[in-house]
């Protein structure tokens, strides 16, 4: 089982389904709904499939597969998955048919069908590969690619200022990307060189200068920082996601954006130790602003579509923050925030957009007392709302509480100051509830729906996952913990010493 090509066929099923889409004839175009969602359906499958032959006890890469691909460049189609890597491509595989389901009548003309549904197949293609990539090139080569399928989806098929958002979208990630490159090729320099020179078990433990060791690790760090986003490279964000369909603002925000906090522990951590350890004041710094300026704006923001981006660049400061405290208790915190945030992102995305289509705005003021217009959407609304706030019971609860208690453990000002901003999460998300939701009923000019069955079919496994992973979160923290123990061993970190007196004092004792 672990010869078969596991992870390079989960790269071309979602590739071969997009590229059926586009030759489909302009007559049978309305195939191109059924025919997406059965290839992301059999990627899904694959991905259950993958349970039973991957390894993450070790923590190391697993179901690895490695063939010479350019070899001038040093560069190979090297893939392997260890546990946080492995969630993600899941995590991506459960919600591109729920996507690609929401989607369903986004879109009727026939060309743009065909062509709205098979980048949102090409986009899955390559979230797999970014996450399964084991060499730097190849990586870096699945990282900009995705900006293509990106790009389009949100100046093709977004809404009022989609060519801005598209174009802004694209520079930020481009200047990251480029930064990026200049750090991929000083990377090879250093490193072993020759045909195999960029896989990332080669270029642990380098001998390389202090400055050059802080440059090559700014340069991954900036690109990460943008995809992340973290104040202040964060402001494509609520522009793009606010121009965006739901659908693609929920693989945007909830799985593409990871591919920055992943990145900070494969590559910033991994592959340059003491530049992270000498970077971590300011990315705390950093992380801490993040948090409170993303919650911030998210309280005064009147758009809908912007609130629930903002919210997620609040979420974002928690997860570098709980990276760079370097604990274990942090790492698993922010690894099983990243989960967390995707699937609690995708269902205020997705239910955001089941309430624009009915009411025609994305303004929140135009939604007072739509609870009794849908009773239905506002419960699941409210539902993903408290799993976004922390609720206990929720999985995000346990994530959150994870960070702040392994950044305490490395830094107590910054735990206390971050725990903070889970008052004002409580804030954004309650507010918004209130101002949309309650209130007297709206003056309609027509009857409003209340959620479809295929609404509830989209939101369903969302609001399942919620409370499965915040009731029993243990068997993917099995999965997390090896990867984090095999991190902090690589960079040769341990967490912080108690510093209080585990002894019991007896009666009598002298203090």
């Amino acid at each position: 089982m672990n010869d078969y090509p596991w992870l390079t066929l989960m790269i071309a099923v979602p590739a071969v389904g997009a590229l059926t889409i586009a030759c489909l004839p302009r007559n049978v175009a309305r195939l191109a709904k059924p025919i997406a969602l059965a290839y992301s359906l059999l990627v899904l499958l694959l991905t259950v499939g993958l349970t039973t032959a991957i390894d993450v006890r070790s923590g190391f890469f697993s179901l690895t597969e490695r063939h010479d691909w350019i070899p001038q460049l040093g560069t190979s189609w090297a893939l392997g998955v260890d546990g946080i890597s492995y969630l993600l491509i899941a995590m991506a595989a459960i919600l591109t048919p729920i996507c690609l389901l929401a989607a369903w009548d986004d879109e009727h003309e026939p060309g743009r069908v065909k062509t709205y549904f098979a980048l949102m197949l090409l986009l899955e293609a390559f979230m797999v590969g970014v996450f399964a990539a084991a060499d730097v090139l190849l990586f870096y080569v699945f990282f900009e690619a995705m900006l293509i399928p990106v790009y389009f989806l949100i100046g093709m098929f977004g809404g009022e200022g989609r060519q801005r958002a598209a174009m802004k979208f694209l520079l930020f990630s481009l200047a990251g990307g480029l930064v990026m490159l200049a750090a991929v090729i000083g990377l090879y320099v250093v490193g072993p060189g020759g045909s195999q020179g960029y896989l990332i078990e080669r270029l642990g433990d380098l001998e390389m200068s202090t400055w050059t060791e802080r440059l090559l690790f700014l340069g991954f760090f900036i690109a990460f920082a943008i995809k992340a986003p973290m104040w202040p490279v964060h402001s494509w964000l609520p522009d793009a996601a606010g121009a965006s369909r739901p659908a693609t603002a929920t693989l945007l925000v909830g799985v593409l954006d990871k591919v920055g906090t992943y990145g900070m522990i494969r590559f910033c951590l991994e592959l340059f130790p003491d530049a992270s350890r000498w970077a971590t004041p300011a990315i705390t710094v950093l992380a801490l602003v993040s948090i409170f300026y993303g919650a911030f704006m998210a309280i005064g923001e009147r758009d809908l579509m912007r609130l629930i981006s903002w919210t997620s660049v609040s979420h974002f400061g928690f997860i570098v923050l709980g990276i760079f405290a370097i604990t274990r208790t942090s790492q698993a915190g922010s690894a099983f925030y990243m989960i967390n945030h995707g699937f609690s992102t995708a269902g205020l995305f997705l239910v955001a957009g089941m309430l624009i289509a009915r009411r025609g705005s994305r303004m929140v003021p135009d939604f007072g007392g739509w609870q009794r217009v849908t009773p239905g959407l506002a419960g699941v609304f409210l539902i993903a709302g408290l799993s976004t706030l922390a609720l206990p019971g929720m999985g995000s609860f346990l994530s959150e509480f994870l960070v702040i208690t392994g950044t305490f453990q490395r830094n107590r000002w910054a735990g206390a100051i971050a725990a903070v901003g889970i008052v004002l999460a409580a804030t954004y998300v309650l507010l918004m509830y209130k101002r949309t939701m309650t209130g007297p009923v709206p003056q309609l000019a027509t009857p409003v729906r209340d959620i479809t069955w295929r609404e509830k079919v989209v939101v369903a496994p969302l609001v399942a996952l919620f409370l499965v992973l915040g009731v029993y979160p243990k068997p993917v923290l099995d999965v997390i913990n090896p990867s984090v123990e095999r991190t902090l061993s690589w960079i040769g970190a341990s967490d912080p010493a108690p510093t209080a007196d585990a002894t019991p004092s007896t009666p009598g004792s002298e203090h």
